[in-house]
């Protein structure tokens, strides 16, 4: 059974500015000689690891409402240099724009269900070369 994360996007306000991010830190383990991958680090360690592993996604929530995913590819738990337990999220760099899901804030990341979670949009489509403004103002009135 696939399982997903959800969490909140902080410092972006835009799935535009989060793939600027992701394209950015690309760059950078590129020219320090690091293996191309993106990670994201979080104090909790997922349990459900298999479950997560299992075709799972990592979905971002935006303004308040998820946006756009990146599948998982590996969960690797670490102690950072303070002595603290950590966990390295490795996620695949292409984002997928998903529907627009609400969601109010919280802290950390949570599981999300499958069953729970939004679809994505067609990336064949007109949608996905929208601004997030106009996408979610469609959105709103259930035109996409």
């Amino acid at each position: 059974m696939t399982l997903h994360l959800v969490k909140l996007c902080v410092g972006a306000d835009s799935v535009e500015n989060l793939q600027a991010w992701v394209d950015f830190r690309q760059e950078q383990r590129r020219l320090a000689g690091e293996a191309a991958e993106q990670t994201h680090t979080t104090r909790m360690i997922p349990t459900r690891r298999a479950e997560l592993l299992n075709g799972g996604s990592l979905y971002w929530v935006i303004k308040g409402k998820i946006q756009v995913r990146q599948r998982l590819l590996d969960i690797r738990p670490f102690t950072d240099q303070s002595g603290v337990k950590r966990c390295d999220l490795v996620l695949e760099p292409e984002l997928v724009l998903t529907r627009f899901q609400p969601k109010r804030p919280f802290q950390g990341w949570r599981y999300l269900k499958a069953s729970d979670a939004p679809a994505d949009v067609r990336t064949a489509g007109q949608a996905a070369a929208m601004p997030d403004a106009m996408r979610r103002d469609l959105s709103e009135l259930c035109l996409i």
